[in-house]
């Protein structure tokens, strides 16, 4: 009963509205993917099409990125969360409501540029409430909606889609989204949330402090590369089913995503705990943790190669997502022990402009090639990526890590006095 209490605190009460948005955020984004096939049918879209409705999205959200996390490191990320909640939620349903597609694809950039508000701001706002010994857990529990998010949006859209048409989808969804937001006066408390004083800096000081922090820019070139595999699994992937087993949309879409992400919540919850854990003695074995599990990760994607059964397919991506997910739970815990609390949305904001912009470019370059190649060439590929992402993060904990997590620790620790 004891550890049930904790969940009626402000800061764990918080943390789970948090992680509910997050499924939102990536159930929105998700709904597109799973009714591409729909899409085709209904507007007569070719493969490089239905690509560029990833790729907008993806390159308007990284443009926006960079500001989205200088204005949560300024402002009440309280105030900012709940606002981005509601405008994505509004374009959702306004996506819905598209008469063609320039439509979806303004559509796609205004989800973008909304959605950008939210992960900066939300991830500070966590690292806000909670100390080092809960902050893994806490992360990892929002990202858990993230990915769920991923299943609930995908399964769900394909379902409508099946049933009552893509543009149902769509409407339900962004109706949700803004009934949460709400709602979301009661569940962010003031209290906690980092002082004025520490949350108000200029974004030049911001820039000029993460400069010169090597490790940043291991995370940036990790999130870029990364970016490219994981995005072009998410968006190609229920096409994947679709189109090899035949199966309806609400299968592809609950299989595409379930498969994909299910596994990764699990290695999520249990990555946050095993990053609290190891942290305990010395938090630099967070970013070895991570460089471990996307090393172990990468070769299940080979098994594309062989042309694949359902089986085996179900494998390699049950594998694959369970040890990434694993390693990603260190991620943002890694980037609040290197970066002081009040430039943490900034360096956040940064981090998502590299890996939504690599990402969409994988996602339109996969389209490009999806009919030369095929998708399991394609997805077998992402195997190098990962393995490149595991060496250098592994050379970012042996050279640089420790000297920028002392100099992070030093700069929070003067701002206090």
């Amino acid at each position: 009963m004891a550890r049930l209490g904790i969940l009626f605190e402000p800061r764990w009460r918080a943390t789970l509205f948090l992680a509910a948005a997050a499924a939102l955020n990536y159930a929105d984004r998700a709904a597109m993917s799973t009714v591409l096939p729909a899409l085709r049918t209904d507007l007569g879209l070719g493969d490089a099409a239905l690509g560029m409705l990833g790729s907008v999205f993806l390159w308007s959200y990284a443009l926006s990125s960079i500001a989205a996390g200088a204005i949560a490191d300024r402002w009440s990320r309280r105030h900012i969360v709940a606002l981005s909640l509601f405008l994505w939620s509004l374009v959702t349903v306004l996506t819905g409501l598209a008469n063609g597609y320039p439509m979806l694809l303004w559509m796609r950039v205004g989800l973008g540029l909304s959605e950008s508000l939210y992960l900066p701001a939300a991830i500070a706002l966590l690292a806000d409430y909670h100390p080092s010994a809960t902050r893994g857990r806490a992360i990892g529990l929002h990202n858990m909606g993230l990915n769920l998010g991923v299943v609930v949006g995908g399964s769900f859209a394909g379902f409508l889609a099946e049933h009552f048409g893509w543009r149902s989808s769509f409407l339900v969804l962004g109706g949700a989204g803004i009934a949460l937001a709400a709602a979301a006066g009661l569940f962010l408390p003031a209290a906690g949330e980092a002082r004025p004083a520490a949350a108000r800096v200029p974004a030049r000081e911001a820039f000029r402090y993460l400069v010169g922090v090597p490790t940043f820019y291991v995370l940036l070139l990790k999130a870029m590369l990364v970016g490219v595999g994981t995005w072009t699994f998410f968006n190609w992937l229920p096409l994947y089913f679709r189109d090899n087993f035949n199966m309806s949309l609400g299968a592809a879409g609950f299989v595409g995503t379930f498969m994909l992400q299910i596994s990764t919540v699990i290695g999520i919850a249990g990555g946050g705990w095993l990053s609290d854990k190891v942290a305990a003695r010395d938090t630099r074995r967070r970013l070895f943790l991570q460089s471990f599990f996307y090393f172990l990760c990468a070769p299940f994607l080979l098994l594309f190669l062989t042309t694949p059964g359902f089986a085996v397919v179900a494998v390699a991506i049950s594998m694959f997502s369970l040890l990434r997910g694993l390693g990603q739970a260190n991620e943002h815990p890694v980037l609040c022990d290197i970066v002081p609390a009040q430039f943490r949305s900034t360096a956040v904001g940064i981090m998502n402009t590299c890996a939504s912009a690599a990402g969409g470019l994988g996602v339109l370059t996969a389209g490009l090639l999806k009919a030369e190649f095929g998708l399991n060439t394609i997805f077998a590929c992402i195997t190098l990526v990962f393995t490149l992402s595991a060496g250098i993060l592994y050379l970012a904990y042996r050279v640089w890590l420790q000297a920028d997590t002392a100099r992070a620790t030093a700069t929070s620790t003067s701002q206090e006095h």
